[in-house]
Order: C-alpha cells, then structure tokens, then sequence
C-alpha cells in the first residue's frame, strides 16, 4: 500500500515540478530521492506559512532544520509515535526579542513564542560564544530530548537531554535544564537594555514556565541555534527525513504540497 502511495505522489510532483523550479535546481530534481526532498520542503514550508512563523519571526531556514532534526530524531527512535511538538530557540537574534517558538507540527499551530535567556558566558544582548564545557556558563546549541520535571532551586523544572556529541551532550553534568527566572521579563530589558543570563540554560519567564513545561515535557524536541559555523549534527540529514516521512502519519499534507503552484 505504501509503494503504491508514493508511486502517486512521485506521478503527481512530475506534473507540478513543471512549474516549480524555483524549489530545486535541475540537477537537485534529478538526483536521487529528490522529488521526496522538494516534496517533504514543501510539507515544512505549508507548516510555516499556516502557522504564521515568519509573522511571529522565526526564520524558515532555522525552521527547517529543526524540522529535519524531528524527523530524524524519529528514525533513531529518539522520540514517542506522539511526539508532535517542537520548540525553537534561536540565539541568532538579541534576548530583547522574543526568540523561543513552541510549535504544533501535527496542527500546523504556533503554541507559544516567548522570551528565553541564554548563558551569561555566551554574551550580553547576543549569544555569540557556545559551549559544552562545565563552568564555562555558556549556552549550548544543537538538538535536546526534554525528559521529566523536578523541583529545584529555580523551583518546577524540566530536565533535557543533549544528543549532540561535542556540542550539548553535558547538558546533564552540566545541570542544564529548562526553568523560570524572575530576569527574564519585559521590565529587565527596560532597564539593562537586555534580559538577565542563566549560567547555560535556557531560562523563561515564571509568568510562562509551567505552561512550557506542560507543553514540552516527555519526549519532545527542543533545538537551539546559533551562530556557531562548527555546529553540525548527524540528525540534519535532509534525504533521511524527507524518506522518513513518507512513511509517517504527520506528513498527510503531502497532497496539498502536490497541489502548489
């Protein structure tokens, strides 16, 4: 049943790779599993715009990749069946904005875009030194597991998992979790012209924390980016996700990518 599924979608993107050439050059639509690649940027793009990310700004290209890491976090059995949620971090961008997006990728829904801190080592407005090193104080980029809440000294917290080797695989030695902090809020950066700095996690707002922690916790996944030209990570492997998802039942708007023009 699945060969004959992705017989008709392979038929139906020969007819609308005509007037898309504008998603691959010629010779990225020759190339092996292609079609399942323009298709499956498609899917990603459909999400973007039906979420309405880019209003709420998010860059697609951080989008993609954090979409790419989903699904191939999915192959290596990394997450549940269920898990549909992704949260973004992108400290490409100053802590005055608003650069935490928690997304439903099943719905096509943003859930929540707020207000995140990053490590007081990796700069002051922007982050813009990374690491994985304990006592370093630095943020960390790269792909997490979020895990179970306990309670500590930033009181309800949740526990993540890096899988980034080299990049944020300390994160548990180095206690970095999500949790709130009273620096990070509106009346901070009106007075230092910034938010406050966590010592490497990704602290949010206490106003917001336990409505994170609900939506995030147990399996889903969090990715963090940043301006590090370093960073790489097996789990941004394109052709792998975009073959995944044929296979997955989130990826049913395949048929409305067949149908863009």
């Amino acid at each position: 049943m699945l060969g004959l599924s992705v017989s008709i979608i392979s038929l139906g993107f020969a007819n609308s790779a005509k007037s898309d050439s504008t998603l691959r050059t010629n010779s990225e639509k020759s190339a092996p599993n292609s079609s399942a690649k323009v298709l499956f940027f498609h899917y990603v793009d459909d999400i973007y715009e039906s979420a309405s990310l880019a209003q709420a700004g998010l860059d697609s290209t951080v989008f993609q990749k954090a979409v790419v890491g989903y699904y191939n976090l999915k192959i290596a059995d990394k997450l549940p069946a269920n898990s549909n949620t992704l949260t973004i971090v992108d400290f490409n961008k100053p802590s005055t904005t608003k650069r935490m997006w928690i997304i439903d990728l099943q719905n096509r829904k943003l859930l929540l875009n707020t207000w995140v801190a990053h490590g007081q080592g990796s700069g002051n407005n922007m982050a813009n030194a990374f690491s994985n090193n304990e006592e370093s104080h630095q943020s960390s980029l790269g792909f997490y597991i979020t895990d179970d809440i306990y309670i500590g000294k930033h009181g309800r917290s949740l526990r993540l998992d890096g899988v980034d080797h080299g990049f944020n695989d300390k994160a548990r030695e180095r206690a970095i979790v999500l949790h709130g902090a009273e620096y990070v809020n509106k009346n901070t950066i009106e007075q230092l012209g910034r938010l406050g700095r966590s010592f490497g996690c990704p602290a949010v707002s206490t106003e917001v924390v336990d409505k994170v922690i609900e939506t995030i916790k147990n399996k889903n996944v969090l990715f963090i980016a940043g301006n590090d030209s370093n960073y790489t990570s097996k789990y941004l492997d394109e052709d792998n996700a975009a073959k995944f998802a044929f296979a997955d039942s989130s990826f049913n708007l395949v048929k409305d990518a067949l149908t863009v023009n």
